[in-house]
């Protein structure tokens, strides 16, 4: 088995929404697996997606491959960014639809009857303004410039992780300090793991007793998990639990 200890340092502010609260937008300190798996280059999202979900034969491949991921940590005390959005219009003229931002064209005009709004038009046509599904203002939490996280990677074969990656929903910059770790396979008992894991990727025969919960989406994370079983020890003494992969049957 091939471990990689992969450091990233963020260059940029980087943004995942783990967490909406009315109006504000939070990035907790953490980086999801699945999202180190598809910035790393081992799954590769398609260019144009209709809202089709590919994590099942995505994830699936990696399994086959017998590629893991783990998610990575922040290092000491997580730093962050707020800042503010405005996505209105433009515009000499807007009002606010419901749940969109209603704008004239420069065919037309704009109708309103309360919160329904229509756009019409020189030649006769009609639309009504749908709703969007994307914020028009509020507040973002970023990780700021300068964090540190841990993660690995368990190959079965060798294989070549970037330098430099881009992660969250504004594909912000990361560089990727990679060394690869030799590794020991024990057996330990009650083994508290104090970074990161994906419960889903678990080992059946590794049960889960006590752990902290994370709630994030697309699946939950726990840390402090105290685990019995096989384990590889890094020499940096982390300990890994052994047959961790994908659990794509739990990705809803």
């Amino acid at each position: 088995m091939h471990v990689y200890r992969c450091e990233l340092i963020l260059m940029e502010a980087t943004f995942f929404s783990s967490r909406e609260v009315s109006a504000t937008y939070q990035t907790e300190p953490l980086i999801g697996n699945i999202a180190l798996a598809y910035a790393f280059g081992f799954c590769q999202a398609p260019y144009f997606n209709d809202g089709t979900i590919h994590y099942k034969p995505h994830l699936g491949a990696l399994n086959e491959r017998g590629v893991y991921v783990t998610p990575a940590t922040i290092v000491g005390e997580p730093r962050f960014t707020v800042e503010q959005f405005n996505a209105q219009a433009d515009a000499y003229w807007y009002a606010m639809g419901a749940g969109a931002i209603v704008a004239r064209p420069d065919d037309g005009w704009a109708e309103g009857a309360g919160k329904t709004w229509r756009i019409a038009r020189a030649d006769g046509t009609r639309s009504k303004i749908a709703a969007e599904s994307r914020p028009q203002y509020g507040r973002i939490r970023f990780l700021a410039i300068g964090n540190h996280a841990v993660g690995y990677v368990l190959s079965r074969e060798p294989v070549r992780i970037p330098c430099y990656i881009r992660l969250g929903k504004f594909m912000s910059k990361a560089h990727v300090v990679v060394e690869e770790m030799p590794v020991e396979e024990m057996e330990r008992e009650d083994v508290i793991v104090s970074f990161l894991l994906n419960p889903a990727d678990l080992s059946p025969e590794m049960p889960l007793t006590v752990f902290d919960l994370v709630s994030v989406p697309p699946t939950p994370l726990v840390r402090n998990a105290r685990l019995s079983g096989r384990f590889y020890r890094l020499k940096d003494g982390a300990l890994l639990p052994v047959g961790m992969r994908f659990g794509i049957e739990k990705i809803p």
